[in-house]
């Protein structure tokens, strides 16, 4: 057994195997309406989004939320994105990509931070659950980091190690998560942040879910 072998990639969904930059955007429009707020381009919330997102509000408000206004904007988001995610489709090349990872005798799972009961059945009405060993969505208040769900996923995870596990997702927060858990990652740069933001956080940025696969093998080899 050698260390490619070992190779496990836990997959971020929205923005990076989930194709749903219009949803999101359209969501976040909707509940800033409720505030009287003006509409953001996809460009100016790439720019500016971040985790937890209270503070990505503040942003753009000046200020944090109140804990009502929160509730209403998260509540909001939540139906319209809902409502719009029918229209979205994988990512170009996503399901050849856990395909192969699967064939070529590795694992991978999949933990979001979206409502763990709505991801179940969206993974499985796309035919990919059968890639995964594990399927994570969030199970508590929205608005937090992923780190915590991180440490909870992969101790759920048998034989998995955490030094040879590389987390691919589209937010700075993906590769927080993973840096916790002693993890590696690679962000992709087709979802929720700009390359510039991404290129911040210090761990490989690749432009195509493609290059992402390829960077983590090398990552998890190197172990």
């Amino acid at each position: 057994m050698g260390k490619q072998e070992a190779a496990h990639i836990v997959w971020d969904w929205n923005g990076t195997l989930f194709h749903d930059n219009d949803a999101i955007i359209g969501a976040t429009n909707a509940a800033f309406v409720e505030l009287g707020l003006e509409p953001i381009t996809l460009e100016r919330y790439r720019a500016l989004y971040c985790v937890p997102v209270p503070k990505f509000y503040e942003r753009l408000m000046g200020r944090l939320p109140t804990d009502a206004e929160w509730e209403v904007m998260d509540d909001v988001f939540h139906r319209y994105y809902a409502e719009h995610r029918v229209r979205c489709g994988l990512t170009e090349g996503a399901v050849e990509l856990l395909a192969g990872w699967r064939a070529a005798g590795h694992s991978q799972s999949l933990l979001s931070m979206y409502v763990h009961d709505e991801l179940v059945p969206l993974v499985r009405g796309f035919g990919i659950e059968p890639h995964f060993v594990r399927v994570d969505g969030r199970t508590g208040p929205s608005g937090g980091s992923k780190a915590e769900h991180m440490v909870r996923h992969l101790e759920a995870l048998t034989g998995v190690q955490a030094a040879r596990t590389v987390v691919i997702g589209d937010a700075a927060d993906d590769a927080v998560a993973a840096l916790h858990v002693g993890a590696r990652a690679v962000l992709y740069t087709g979802g929720s942040h700009s390359r510039a933001s991404l290129e911040g956080v210090g761990v490989p940025v690749v432009d195509t879910l493609g290059e992402a696969v390829e960077v983590a093998g090398w990552l998890a080899a190197a172990a």
